[in-house]
């Protein structure tokens, strides 16, 4: 396994300063140790994806700009933690309160294709999709249904690493809404983001997750908090999954999301947030080239928690360059560095041969 250094990522090895140990109420502990903040990971973008049957696409290209992006699939997320060593998972999740919202799609009306009843489509409950009523297909069609198979994947290897879920907050589509889609339901209500906490709870008892009340340390706001004394040790925290929010540093779902909760008191998700706010535990930073490399690689070595792409599909793959996004990525230090090509043979649709992997398959390295 190809240490981290040897990538030229020297400079942001995270160094901490000494600290004295301490254990938490989930057991989770803050030592001299490597902490979990000291490694990266690979994960893959869009986790739960399955490409629309053939009978579809045309109607796809009629609503969707540059639809052939939306051709790829992923296989199960226990598939991809076992066979293709990832250990990030992202899920772009739509609120169903009632139940049945998504369950009649648009997609299927157009183009004159029978759709069967889904129970678990008219049960009350958070979904997870692409597009509603245009790109629907997934691995696992809720949330709960996705983290339970996460979880027993946890259960079978109890000493894997830490796996953070990005969560990406979605609404319907207005412009297919008005050709008869779903209505959008925001997310920026106080009820609905408490119900998606309730819901991660449901599946992850307390010692199977890191929160941010896990992280907060006391008399310190969350961001002083990984400043200052970090994140856990790595052992502790292995057999754990933690939570981040995709939508930010600017978005009315971390605002709502914060609500008289200014260090995340309380919640299941690290916002999105932005260097100097009292939540910033996590960045969002897409882009690892040029200057934006070094970006992330002050930010890592500060000590927050950052996510990166390795590529840009399409775009990557039709270019005359494949290679160097990845590896800007794998040498800014990030601790994710997300892809949609985590195994190859994905990418030889279109004549590429490209793949988002460690030397010799590791999930993880330092």
């Amino acid at each position: 396994m190809a240490p981290l250094a040897s990538l030229a990522a020297q400079a942001v090895l995270f160094l901490l300063p000494f600290v004295s140990a301490a254990t938490n109420k989930t057991g989770l502990t803050f030592t001299s140790a490597l902490r979990m903040n000291q490694i990266q990971v690979i994960g893959t973008h869009n986790s739960y994806h399955r490409e629309a049957p053939l009978s579809e696409h045309p109607t796809q290209a009629i609503f969707l700009p540059s639809v052939q992006n939306y051709y790829y699939s992923h296989p199960a997320l226990d598939i991809q933690a076992t066979h293709q060593s990832i250990r990030n998972f992202e899920l772009d999740i739509f609120a169903d309160p009632a139940g049945g919202h998504y369950a009649t799609r648009l997609i299927t009306k157009i183009s004159n294709l029978s759709c069967a009843a889904d129970q678990d489509l008219q049960r009350p409950g958070i979904k997870v999709m692409h597009i509603a009523d245009m790109d629907y297909h997934t691995t696992c069609k809720t949330l709960t249904t996705c983290l339970n198979v996460v979880k027993t994947w946890s259960k079978a290897h109890p000493s894997h690493v830490p796996i953070p879920f990005m969560i990406e907050f979605k609404t319907s589509e207005a412009q297919l809404a008005v050709h008869g889609g779903a209505s959008q339901i925001p997310w920026n209500n106080s009820t609905l983001l408490q119900g998606l906490d309730d819901e991660i709870r449901s599946v992850f008892a307390p010692e199977d997750l890191i929160t941010p009340d896990d992280i907060r340390s006391e008399n310190r706001t969350l961001e002083q908090s990984v400043l200052q004394r970090g994140w856990p040790d790595l052992e502790s925290a292995r057999g754990r999954v933690l939570f981040l929010m995709d939508n930010g540093p600017v978005h009315p779902v971390r605002d709502a999301y914060i609500a008289a909760r200014p260090n995340l008191e309380g919640r299941v998700l690290f916002t999105n947030s932005a260097p100097g706010q009292p939540d910033c535990a996590f960045q969002k930073l897409n882009d690892p080239t040029g200057a934006a490399q070094a970006n992330i690689q002050a930010q890592v070595k500060a000590g927050y928690w950052v996510r990166t792409r390795a590529d840009i599909p399409l775009d990557t793959l039709l270019s005359n360059d494949t290679t160097s996004m990845r590896e800007a990525a794998f040498s800014s230090g990030a601790q994710i560095v997300s892809t949609d090509f985590q195994a190859y043979g994905m990418s030889t649709r279109w004549d590429v041969d490209y793949a988002v992997r460690f030397p010799g398959g590791a999930a993880a390295r330092n």
